[in-house]
């Protein structure tokens, strides 16, 4: 009589745990990915195949996404990390290069608009010069990309959604003045990486450089942003009117531009006035029309 054997598992060449798992070689994989230019809908797809492959590709080829994608503001994030991995979650700032998460009111933020409408931006520009108008004086020193304006448009209102994400967000002044400050927000989440999320309106941390940059009413309530845990940030805002004649554009009257005249808010105006406007209109579109060195622009293309 035979002898029952207990069945063994097959296991494949150069199989390492962690590491993709029956993956025969993994310079293949990127060798592929490269050659389509990391399209994130690949990446997405071939994470769905298995756990392994998933671990890959989240702590290595979205990693490479974002190098290739923003090299400098990626090389920017990572200088200094012993574990980028963990501490960046390059998957979640991949999505946050490429996706608008659409308009949602917050406890502080009421919006006609419908709620919803998140979609991939085809192209972003991150700037760190930018960054530095929506930071708390007392922060001016923390690192923040910020991107330009998502435009959504409605019949009721106008809203301008922007996004970003700050460099070394544990050991930054702003994240230490969230937590003397500000509490957790209930209910709401980071669309990115899922975390808790605090608010920048609640800690009355909104400098008034913001309005002028996003070219947003001038009231309260109308600029919102929620930075999470991790360090994304997410905002919203009520856009003033574009002017309908070039008269009032010349004039100056209503026309949506950033940068806007004197307020006398002393330290909490810093570079801004000195800075090129940071929207503007072509044919109906939002364009970026300042520059700098800090400057950083992701091109997704599908």
């Amino acid at each position: 009589m035979l002898s029952r054997q207990p069945r063994q598992r097959r296991r494949y060449p150069h199989q390492h745990h962690g590491q993709g798992a029956g993956l025969l070689n993994e310079d293949i994989l990127e060798l592929v990915l490269r050659h389509a230019n990391w399209n994130p809908y690949m990446l997405c797809a071939i994470a769905c195949v298995c756990k392994p492959l998933n671990e890959l590709i989240k702590l290595e080829m979205w990693k490479k996404f974002c190098l290739s994608r923003a090299p400098r503001m990626a090389a920017d994030l990572s200088f200094g990390v012993k574990n980028d991995a963990i501490e960046i979650n390059w998957d979640k700032l991949g999505k946050l290069m490429i996706y608008c998460a659409g308009c949602h009111s917050t406890r502080h933020f009421k919006s006609l608009s419908p709620p919803g409408g998140g979609h991939l931006v085809l192209k972003s520009r991150f700037s760190r010069t930018s960054g530095r108008s929506f930071l708390h004086p007392k922060c001016r020193s923390d690192v923040l990309y910020v991107t330009d304006l998502c435009e959504h448009l409605d019949d009721e209102e106008d809203v301008g959604l922007f996004r970003g994400v700050f460099k070394s967000f544990g050991a930054s002044k702003t994240r230490q003045m969230l937590l003397d400050r500000g509490k957790l927000e209930e209910g709401a989440c980071c669309p990115f990486c899922r975390s808790r999320v605090w608010s920048m309106m609640e800690a009355r941390m909104i400098p008034p450089s913001a309005q002028r940059r996003l070219a947003s009413y001038d009231y309260e309530n109308s600029i919102e942003y929620l930075v999470c845990i991790n360090g994304h940030l997410t905002g919203m805002c009520l856009l003033l009117p574009l002017p309908d004649s070039d008269e009032e554009r010349a004039g100056g009257g209503g026309g949506r531009g950033g940068g806007g005249g004197d307020d006398g808010g002393g330290d909490e105006d810093v570079d801004d006035d000195n800075e090129p406007a940071a929207m503007a209109r072509d044919n109906g579109k939002a364009v970026a029309i300042n520059s700098s060195s800090d400057d950083c622009e992701t091109d997704v293309r599908l």
